[in-house]
């Protein structure tokens, strides 16, 4: 069998647009599609409104847009029958919406054939005919919706695939035209290359939401991170950093790392392939893998029973030899191998993984716009979306350190000096020790040991060796020191792009040690200023036990009130990157102080990919155990002022489909372990987003009342009427100043509260929390809590073996893998960090 491209198209690329927060509408029969001379399965989803397409999967791709796409051409050609007149809206998936009904002459059911070709379908064949079946599932009744948006009714399922259906109305256009991702579309008008085979495009977020008296139509901006177009060779190059074709052939020396970072990029992007045979059409085929071998070396047998190589075969038929035959090939799942100057980068594929850092940069830069810029740009976006203007409409939250003092600072007895960068000599490194010591007396960290342990590492012996050079440090400093204790902290010196070492250390101080490790990077912490060593000081004083800031008491006064102890808990979950089954990570953070500034971490690994926290009972009993002791034993309270009397628990990661679930099943568990814990505080359970796309802007961005520097609202600026849910208690609140482009506010939903708080007491304790976050002088975008728990999940990954897999990998190879082996692995915090912000 020659290495022909394969026909069948891989997996999709092309993304869907469901709606926000849309609810699961009635199921359906199994959807059938037959394509010519076979029968074809695929995935699944639910229909809803009315008349429905039911499609699963064809055997027909448009080009560039992906498996939805096919779907949608055949929808499309299939509305040209007088029936469908005026046409219907498709999601891409089962559901076509209807203004009218269909007369099926008989069952609410029927088949239809549609004849259509691919883009490699062979000239010589008739089109391949498809037969949809149609099937009415559901009216949707749009007055109910109507009284759900005047106030008069609560939101039901009904609403919600009412919501859905028009939501799909609005994106109908853009989906056939545009490479979209969930409910951006992206254009070609505005784009910048950022190298690693990688470009940036404009896009435009568009959803329907519900108002009191009104639907809104939500616009904004988004950035898309696409794969360059072009010849896979030329990207390869620009992938692996060289110019060489000849570069890309293993026996010339590819590194393996390098091959599967190429691999990983290539896996399932999209080409164009020109055959081996003169005169015959481009394929569109999906990369599955690379071959290690050149075309030259890759022998298989044709039809006739002989053997030839690849590079053969593409000369026999198409005349001319292959330029580089010696290089890595494509490979499809099929297993016909593609030679990579015969490939081309089909354009307008997002690139669904995790953001390189190497890219992270730019994507910052290339999506921030002053406030006024990125209002005129979603003015732009209007005519994109073909559709007329919407009707939404919709100081500074810092200080800095000088001459100021830390709340509670900590002192360092014992502490020692890691110096994994081999630039930095014997001078530096002592003169980095006299810039740290100068930068902690100068908040109020008292440093006793002024002349600390220096070790030298080249930090090229692999990750075993980091824990080995550390334990030595620890050791020489307990030795010099000689009073039977080891250091109260380790300052390590970091290479740039060291980051395998920086997991190493954090590995042996979090997990293995429970020693307070701070790192610092080679190229920052020589001859760096005053300033710098202050916001290290932040981050060093909190692991060590103390406080930076504290709220003041006129404005805490709903938290530090002596006869109602509040504990306020923050917690998150943070799943795998795209493409990668490793397991997701919950965190819970509590508070165990009155003032709410000190939280202790708690984290567990979970299924892949749960949004419910799976192990939050243990936990919350943990924390709220140790708030207990930590308000009896540290602070000196009567028993009876010792339990918490209310729960403020703020929750993040969560999308508005799973407000129910996630509220059912957490309050709940959190009712429970206080039950079992003999104490019974009112439980005020709070959703925090950022996810949205609300954007607030002043109407004056130069009058000093009503803007900061940057051209934002001011910090403290709360919304809570006119765009908030016409039920349910929520509000938006900038708690940040604006720093680059246009500052996002948090979205507060309030699911649950047993304390009946009012708007205004509710919006002061979520704002006053956001200035309390120990890293800053600045308050942040979202309360300190949320924050922290989004931290500590981030550092999960630290708690399995560094030399094991590596879990930051955005196209982990860990399916094949027991997930609950991974689970089984993820090793607890070492007890001297579980009462400490070991995280900061």
């Amino acid at each position: 069998m020659p290495p022909r491209p394969s026909q069948q198209s891989g997996p999709a690329r092309g993304g869907r647009g469901g709606n926000r927060g849309g609810g699961r509408p009635p199921r359906a029969g199994p959807p059938q599609i037959v394509g010519r001379g076979a029968q074809m399965t695929g995935g699944g989803g639910q229909p809803s409104g009315l008349p429905s397409a039911l499609v699963k999967t064809v055997g027909v791709q448009r080009k560039g847009f992906g498996t939805t796409g096919r779907r949608i051409q055949l929808i499309k050609q299939l509305q040209l029958q007088p029936e469908f007149h005026p046409p219907g809206a498709y999601d891409g998936k089962k559901n076509l919406y209807m203004t009218h009904s269909i007369d099926f002459g008989g069952p609410d059911s029927r088949d239809y054939n549609v004849a259509m070709n691919g883009n490699s379908q062979p000239r010589d064949r008739p089109p391949r005919v498809f037969k949809i079946r149609l099937k009415k599932v559901a009216v949707l009744n749009p007055e109910g919706f109507q009284r759900f948006i005047d106030g008069q009714q609560s939101f039901s399922e009904a609403d919600q695939a009412t919501l859905g259906a028009l939501n799909i109305v609005i994106r109908m256009l853009p989906m056939q035209t545009h490479p979209y991702n969930s409910k951006s579309f992206f254009t070609d008008t505005e784009i910048k290359n950022v190298g690693h085979g990688f470009q940036l495009r404009r896009g435009y977020f568009q959803s329907l939401r519900p108002a009191i008296g009104r639907l809104l139509l939500n616009i904004d901006l988004s950035t898309g991170m696409f794969y360059k177009d072009g010849s896979v060779i030329d990207i390869a190059l620009e992938v692996v950093g060289n110019r060489d074709p000849n570069a890309l052939s293993m026996e010339r020396g590819l590194p393996n790392s390098v091959f599967r970072d190429l691999e990983r990029y290539l896996k399932n992007v999209r080409v164009s392939v020109r055959p081996a045979a003169a005169g015959s059409p481009p394929h569109i085929v999906t990369i599955s893998s690379l071959t290690r071998e050149g075309a030259s070396r890759i022998i298989f047998q044709q039809r006739d029973g002989t053997s030839t190589n690849v590079a053969a075969y593409f000369r026999q038929l198409s005349g001319r030899p292959l330029q580089y035959p010696n290089i890595i090939c494509a490979k499809t799942a099929k297993g016909a191998v593609l030679p990579f100057e015969r490939c081309t980068i089909v354009p307008g594929q997002l690139a669904r993984m995790q953001i390189p850092p190497e890219v992270t940069r730019e994507m910052v830069e290339f999506s921030t716009k002053r406030p006024e810029d990125r209002l005129q740009s979603i003015r732009n976006g209007f005519r994109v979306l073909a559709y007329g203007q919407s009707e939404y409409k919709p100081r500074d939250g810092a200080w800095n350190m000088i001459d100021k003092k830390l709340y509670k600072p900590e002192s360092i007895n014992r502490w020692a000096m890691v110096v994994f960068d081999t630039r930095t000599r014997q001078d530096t490194a002592l003169s980095v020790v006299r810039s740290f010591i100068e930068g902690c007396l100068s908040v109020g960290i008292n440093v006793i040991e002024r002349d600390p342990v220096i070790e030298y590492a080249s930090g090229q012996g692999g990750i075993q060796q980091v824990a080995t050079v550390l334990k030595a440090a620890g050791m020489k400093c307990v030795k010099k020191n000689n009073v039977g204790k080891g250091p109260d902290m380790l300052l390590v010196i970091l290479p740039d792009g060291g980051n395998d070492i920086y997991r190493a250390v954090k590995h042996f101080g979090d997990v293995t040690q429970g020693v307070v490790t701070q790192c610092l990077k080679a190229s920052k912490c020589n001859r760096a200023k005053l300033q710098y060593w202050a916001n290290v000081c932040l981050k060093l004083n909190a692991k060590l036990g103390g406080i930076n800031v504290v709220p003041d008491a006129a404005a805490s006064a709903h938290l530090s009130d002596l006869q109602n102890p509040t504990i306020i808990m923050g917690a998150d979950v943070m799943h795998p990157a795209p493409g990668s089954d490793a397991p997701s990570f919950s965190a819970v953070v509590g508070s165990v102080d009155s003032l709410g500034v000190k939280y202790i971490p708690r984290t567990h690994a979970q299924t892949s990919r749960q949004e419910i926290i799976a192990d939050l009972h243990t936990m919350a009993k943990d924390i709220l155990a140790s708030f207990t002791s930590y308000q009896l034993n540290v602070e000196k309270k009567l028993p009876q002022f010792c339990k918490p009397k209310r729960l403020l628990f703020f929750r993040d990661g969560v999308s508005e489909g799973q407000f129910g679930q996630v509220m059912e099943q957490e309050v709940a568990v959190l009712k429970k372990v206080c039950q079992e814990l003999g104490i019974a505080p009112k439980i005020t359970f709070i959703i925090v987003g950022k996810r949205h796309h609300y954007r607030f802007f002043p109407r004056d961005p130069n009058a000093r009342g009503e803007a900061d520097k940057s051209g934002n609202c001011l910090a403290g600026t709360v919304v809570d009427t006119g765009i908030t849910h016409p039920l349910e208690f929520d509000f938006y609140l900038q708690s940040h100043g604006g720093l680059l482009g246009t500052s996002r506010s948090a979205h507060y939903s309030v699911l649950y509260d047993d304390n009946n708080f009012t708007p205004d007491a509710l919006q002061s304790v979520a704002y006053l929390l956001c200035y309390i976050y120990a890293r800053s002088t600045r308050s942040v975008s979202i309360p300190a809590p949320v924050y922290y728990a989004d931290i500590v999940c981030s550092r999960a990954k630290i708690h399995y073996d560094p030399s094991g897999v590596d879990l930051s990998d955005a196209a982990s190879t860990v399916a094949t893998e027991n997930l609950q082996s991974f689970i089984d692995g993820f090793k607890p915090l070492h007890g001297l960090h579980k009462t400490k912000m070991y995280f900061m």
